[in-house]
């Protein structure tokens, strides 16, 4: 335990580390079910959402298990595993609930500047590709959640869905999935919208330009966070959602939970164009199916993006390694993460995942021919000159022990609490940001919510989130009414 003799700048229920979407969403939810509670979100940057809730920082994709294959993996036995997207289509639900109650409620919050309806497609070819496909379809198509799904493997058909794809160079086999109803999200616009909120009620401080330089428990069991020029914050509960940062904020705190844990950055690159005569053609999310023995982020997609109003393609991602853990981080970041606790771990996950080192140098060793080789496979008529390469935002992919498979390399999210549910760490990647309320809520319920408060927060909760402690999957009416309200109010309906 530690007494500070810094200057204290504050004495606050909650600090959240980070002002990116899920701080911003954990401190939103809060304060819509307790006005009293004192929130302060510190930022080590000038502006939120400057790094990974960035519009060009990530794929914009409000992630629904609509497209995205590696969700469905084939098992062994030759049937389909939806289960993760079965779990993740829910949270995205949870996230459109949430965002229509902001929208009634406040004049501020405009989801006609973060979400647009921009259908999702899954394109494969090749006979293997395509008969897989076309199982995921019918194990899709028999679940509530995913009922509008749509199959074809007529090409006219796919032309229509991808008029880019038309060519007549096109001689190829396809096979495509769509859903209508898909979105592209513009998650720091969130962000910068439920900041705006915040900042209308009392007991609430944003405080960027406060980088976060040590965390450690305080004699009372509160946590003291260490600021830049010897300023601190006292809190109840910390929640550390610095992005790729989090881990090594989280190895400050010394918690036991974090034993073991390690970090492997990846950043990433897309082709863009912004030709108003191409970007007019496409329409879609189109998600393809990742090479044999590439991991699961090298899935490419050729997405329309709608950013501050205007429409843009983006096709990648490309990805290549970097020792830093945010665009803003340091070259030294990885190796100042590399403690005794993790090195085994390390070591090992290296040893297993050679293939995704050769993939990354590979990926590396990329040219600008090579790339749009790559495009072509989804614009075969794409034209060099009309694309230029932009700089992605960096992930950091966890690497864990287990108990099942030993230390191995993790490409979902997770959240790491303290044993005394006074802290919490959010770590890793996609789909984060879409199920970013879900994700709260689960740090709402397990670490702030008292016993005493508990029916009248839950009651809050459930005025929010129609949905919530229900299972939409078995409620197909309920599911049903809340995807058109929702649809409505959001100005996604079709």
């Amino acid at each position: 335990m530690l007494k500070s003799k810094n200057i204290l700048l504050s004495e606050t229920d909650v600090l959240i580390i980070g002002g990116g979407i899920m701080g911003a969403t954990l401190a939103s939810i809060l304060k819509e079910v307790d006005s009293n509670l004192r929130v302060d979100i510190v930022e080590a940057l000038s502006k939120p959402a400057l790094e990974s809730s960035h519009p060009l920082n990530n794929a914009g994709t409000g992630h629904a298990g609509y497209c995205e294959l590696n969700y469905t993996p084939l098992l062994p036995n030759n049937r389909i595993d939806i289960q993760k997207a079965i779990k993740i289509n829910a949270g995205f639900e949870i996230s459109l609930q949430y965002w229509s109650y902001l929208t009634k409620k406040y004049p501020l919050f405009s989801p006609a500047k973060f979400i647009k309806r921009v259908p999702h497609i899954s394109l494969v070819n090749g006979d293997k590709n395509i008969a897989y496909l076309k199982k995921r379809y019918f194990a899709l198509k028999n679940n509530p959640l995913f009922k509008t799904i749509e199959f074809s493997s007529n090409f006219k058909t796919i032309g229509k869905w991808i008029p880019l794809l038309k060519s007549k160079k096109s001689v190829k086999k396809y096979a495509a999935t769509k859903v209508e109803s898909g979105t592209d999200v513009d998650f720091g616009e969130i962000t910068f919208q439920l900041l705006s909120i915040l900042k209308t009620k009392k007991n609430f401080h944003l405080r960027t330009e406060h980088k976060v330089l040590d965390i450690n428990e305080h004699e009372d069991g509160s946590w003291l966070a260490k600021l830049t020029d010897d300023k601190e914050i006292k809190s109840k509960f910390v929640f550390i959602a610095s992005g790729g940062n989090s881990l090594k904020l989280l190895q400050k705190t010394k918690v036991y939970e974090q034993i073991g844990y390690a970090g492997f950055p990846i950043s990433g690159q897309w082709l863009v164009c912004k030709d108003p005569l191409v970007v007019a053609m496409h329409s879609a999310k189109v998600y393809g199916k990742a090479d044999i023995g590439s991991p699961p982020m090298s899935m490419p997609h050729l997405d329309l993006r709608i950013i501050n109003g205007e429409k843009i393609l983006m096709f990648g991602p490309f990805a290549s390694f970097t020792s830093k853990f945010l665009i803003s981080g340091s070259f030294f970041d990885l190796i100042s993460s590399v403690k005794f606790h993790n090195l085994k771990t390390l070591c090992i996950v290296f040893l297993k995942e050679w293939p995704l080192l050769i993939y990354l140098i590979k990926q590396n060793l990329k040219t600008h021919k090579n790339r749009m080789s790559d495009l072509r496979q989804f614009y075969p008529d794409a034209k060099s000159k009309d694309w230029h390469l932009e700089d992605a935002g960096i992930r950091v992919q966890i690497m864990k022990k287990t108990k099942k498979d030993g230390p191995k390399l993790e490409f979902g999210t997770e959240i790491i609490y303290s044993k005394q549910n006074n802290l919490a760490a959010l770590l890793g990647a996609s789909p984060g940001a879409s199920i970013s309320v879900q994700s709260m809520i689960h740090v709402v319920e397990k670490c702030i919510i008292k016993k005493e408060r508990l029916s009248s927060w839950k009651s809050k909760i459930k005025k929010m989130i129609p949905s919530y402690d229900l299972d939409l999957e078995k409620n197909p009416k309920l599911l049903k009414k809340i995807r058109s309200t929702n649809q409505k109010i959001l100005g996604i309906n079709y």
